[in-house]
């Protein structure tokens, strides 16, 4: 563990997990155009918008490619790629990303979320998800089934789903591979 500034406040460098890892491994397979075995600029941008949901400035990408790229090789391999992601990650706070998306949720500032949270802001950002899904959601994550999503209860569905959605994604990828290499 690591601590660093930034300004005038202290930051610790946490550990990244080895869903994050794979996370990592996952999105770098998943951008390489064409099975390279490396990243171009555009694959980079493309898969610093999966880890982190934002398009990278064009300053940013060039720290990144600059950082990222050894001699003889036109972009990013997947060890480089690991190791800039993975501090990139390791700087974030999980806890407050978490409290953001949960602010975003609770657009009347209640500090818990009713169904009604839930059906906006799936029918803007996936407006053709059927509603017995966000139902489910919801259901999932009102532990207590009073009706309300308190912050614990959200962060909790937040950590547990993107764990498994990691673990899911990358046992698909894998078997997929297998699949790849037992057909040649």
């Amino acid at each position: 563990m690591q601590i660093f500034t930034t300004g005038r406040s202290f930051k610790i460098e946490r550990e990244i997990s080895n869903a994050e890892r794979k996370k990592i491994e996952l999105v770098f397979h998943q951008c390489d155009v064409g099975q390279k075995g490396y990243l171009s600029r555009e694959d980079l941008k493309i898969a610093v918008v999966m880890l982190f949901g934002y398009k990278p400035s064009k300053s940013e990408t060039n720290v990144l490619m600059e950082n990222g790229t050894i001699k003889d090789c036109p972009g990013v391999l997947l060890e480089q790629f690991a190791s800039l992601m993975g501090r990139k990650m390791s700087a974030e706070d999980p806890y407050e990303k978490t409290r953001q998306i949960f602010r975003a949720f609770d657009v009347h500032c209640r500090g818990f979320l009713k169904l009604d949270d839930f059906k906006s802001v799936f029918k803007r950002v996936a407006p053709r998800l059927p509603e017995r899904t966000v139902l489910e959601a919801f259901r999932r994550a009102d532990r207590d089934s009073d009706g309300h999503v308190s912050f614990k209860d959200f962060e909790n569905v937040i950590s547990y789903g993107l764990a498994n959605i990691c673990s899911s994604t990358q046992n698909k990828s894998l078997e997929t591979a297998s699949e790849k290499n037992t057909s040649n």
